[in-house]
């Protein structure tokens, strides 16, 4: 009985999590656009023709159709499923961790903010003010959240604040030096301004140590991925790459596993405290 009422939990939370996704979709599509969010609703970017609700349902509806628009038959790109299969996953994971809790509405929220950045970094090779502005308020107000329903009220509550501020602060700092310490080094821009906008949102988040893990591990797989492409020719060395997605990436697995990897750390390397 209670291996059945997991599976369906687990289903109905994947369910929520690629509903998410559908929308995601449309601010990573109508945000750069400087179209509405919320008006018209879902439509064919070919035809413009409105889908029915079937036709919009996470991940089914696109292989009910066979990856084509059911009325000018124009390829549906891949991406649209993916993200909402994605994000269905990322939901499920999250609750998996954290179970029936308020970290875990955060960390939905948090990470469907990321997913979004993400993709519109690749897409337009930027990261909207308003996404991470509104991302580093709402980081904010989850960590007062969290404080004072986790420790002694007000007092964790401000304690808690002041990790987000901390991180916030210490984020848009270390990436602006880390930008204008490249710039000087390789004579280009080395990292967008977003980048350090980001890296302030993730701050709110996750305050100023796990901080410092995701961005190391951001660096770590940029300089992998970047020279690995460089190596391969895929791009020019003087190529700019969006940088956003492995902040997003770093501060996602900090999210599931920030800190086994930290106390691993701690024990090979500081065993005596």
């Amino acid at each position: 009985m209670e291996a059945l009422f997991t599976a369906v939990t687990s289903l109905i939370v994947f369910a929520v999590g690629a509903s998410f996704g559908s929308f995601l979709n449309v601010v990573v599509y109508r945000l750069p656009a400087k179209l509405s969010l919320l008006w018209p609703p879902s439509r064919c970017p070919d035809c413009s023709h409105l889908l029915k609700k079937r036709d919009n349902v996470p991940v089914i509806g696109w292989l009910w159709l066979k990856g084509r628009c059911r009325y000018c038959k124009r390829r549906i790109s891949w991406r649209y499923p993916v993200v909402e299969a994605v994000t269905g996953l990322l939901f499920l994971l999250v609750f998996l961790l954290y179970g029936f809790s308020g970290q875990t509405l955060g960390y939905w929220a948090f990470l469907s903010w990321l997913l979004v950045l993400s993709l519109i970094d690749l897409d337009t090779m930027t990261l909207p003010n308003s996404l991470t502005q509104s991302g580093l308020i709402v980081g904010l107000v989850f960590q007062g959240t969290v404080g004072f329903f986790h420790s002694s009220q007000w007092t964790g509550m401000s304690q808690q604040l002041m990790t987000g501020i901390v991180g916030a602060v210490l984020g848009i700092w270390l990436f602006d030096f880390i930008a204008f310490a490249g710039s000087m080094v390789f004579g280009q821009t080395a990292m967008g301004g977003g980048d350090a906008k980001l890296a302030a949102m993730m701050g709110a988040w996750l305050g100023w140590k796990y901080l410092l893990l995701s961005g190391f591990i951001a660096c770590a797989l940029g300089a992998f991925v970047g020279g690995g492409a460089i190596a391969l020719g895929w791009i020019d060395r003087r190529q700019p790459m969006p940088f956003g997605p492995f902040l997003a990436l770093g501060a996602g697995l900090t999210v599931f596993w920030g800190e086994a990897i930290v106390s691993t750390y701690m024990q090979l390397f500081f065993p005596w405290s």
